[in-house]
């Protein structure tokens, strides 16, 4: 590995080093980061976005978000992309277990 690979390893995203140095394969790691993304997004959507739709429509937006998370790919190999979207998915998750106690114990105001 020339000093070039090395500088650019260590420029990498921490989910995207963390992957290459578990495969040395920059090709499975990017897929890892992709597929890392991908089920991220659908958690993040889970939790604050999504209501309840008919399939065809449910299929759209998975095939446009599917598109979206190639080019997030992209983005997370220098950018903390999925780290943003793991502190997404937790603050959205702490919310929803909130607003279903509220709901629980009957203090929820709409």
């Amino acid at each position: 590995m020339t000093k070039a690979d090395q500088a650019a390893i260590d420029r990498f995203s921490p989910f995207l080093k963390f992957y290459y140095q578990l495969t040395q394969s920059a090709e499975i790691s990017n897929w890892l980061m992709f597929i890392t993304i991908f089920a991220l997004c659908i958690l993040v959507y889970k939790l604050g976005f999504a209501k309840k739709l008919p399939l065809l429509k449910s299929a759209i937006i998975y095939i446009f978000m599917f598109i979206g998370c190639l080019m997030f790919t992209f983005l997370a190999i220098f950018l903390p992309i999925a780290e943003g979207l793991v502190v997404a998915a937790l603050i959205l998750g702490i919310y929803k277990i909130r607003l279903n106690r509220e709901k629980k114990a009957g203090t929820f105001n709409n």
